[in-house]
């Protein structure tokens, strides 16, 4: 019997059946290694990264588009009809920005992305980077946890046909930051240990990087609801 028709049938299955997927922040530390992980995930048939620079990085696989303004996503219609899953890893520090220009990013940059996305596509899958405290009663003195609440809350009333919220502890970086914070000097001799003692304080970069991606494409069957806190992501990439 002639074995090609049947090499090429499971071919086709294996082209229907990769998705494909667009991130932010893919020049922030989560994001790139989402990126990084995207690229390698033969499910993955296309990334798209959406920012205000290039990434610098080179595949067959990546379209990168510059965007400037992250509150109007108008003429980009046809690249959101085009995604299944987004990864939404934009962010800024705490303090490291004044206030206002906090709440815009965390939220105004999120909901209208979602709401791009949403309308565009809504059979999307919708990943969100938020964090540890994160408010969904929105009323936290703590701005933080408030406009981490208000944006996981507005993903979560948009109607796509999944959304995962991450809220990370403390992200220990795999790859040492140019630039590294305080936290980071003092934890990282003793990460070992302190994972040990207390190991849901935080996830490391990469293994954050990889519940995302696996959330995005597999969903999480053992896991119900869509808040994600750091113990659930430990047990999600521990599979």
């Amino acid at each position: 019997m002639d074995q090609a028709p049947i090499i090429y049938m499971l071919m086709g299955v294996c082209e229907l059946s990769t998705v494909n997927v667009v991130i932010t922040g893919a020049t922030g530390m989560v994001g790139g290694l989402v990126l990084e992980q995207a690229l390698n995930e033969p499910r993955v048939g296309a990334v798209t990264t959406l920012g205000r620079r290039a990434t610098g990085v080179a595949s067959p696989k990546l379209t990168e588009i510059e965007h400037p303004n992250f509150e109007n996503f108008t003429g980009l219609e046809e690249v959101f009809a085009g995604q299944d899953v987004a990864l939404f890893c934009l962010g800024a520090y705490t303090g490291s920005v004044p206030d206002d220009v906090f709440k815009r990013i965390t939220v105004d940059y999120t909901v209208a992305f979602g709401e791009a996305l949403r309308r565009a596509n809504p059979g999307a899958v919708f990943c969100l980077l938020s964090g540890q405290g994160a408010d969904s009663k929105e009323t936290s003195r703590i701005s933080f946890a408030r406009y981490k609440g208000m944006a996981e809350n507005a993903l979560v009333k948009m109607g796509f046909s999944r959304v995962h919220l991450f809220r990370p502890g403390y992200i220990y970086p795999v790859t040492p930051r140019d630039k590294p914070m305080v936290w980071d000097r003092l934890v990282r001799p003793i990460w070992p240990l302190v994972r040990a003692v207390v190991p849901n304080v935080g996830i490391a970069s990469h293994e954050l990087a990889k519940a995302m991606l696996m959330a995005g494409l597999e969903g999480t069957p053992q896991h119900e609801g869509p808040v994600l806190e750091n113990r659930d992501i430990r047990t999600l990439v521990a599979g």
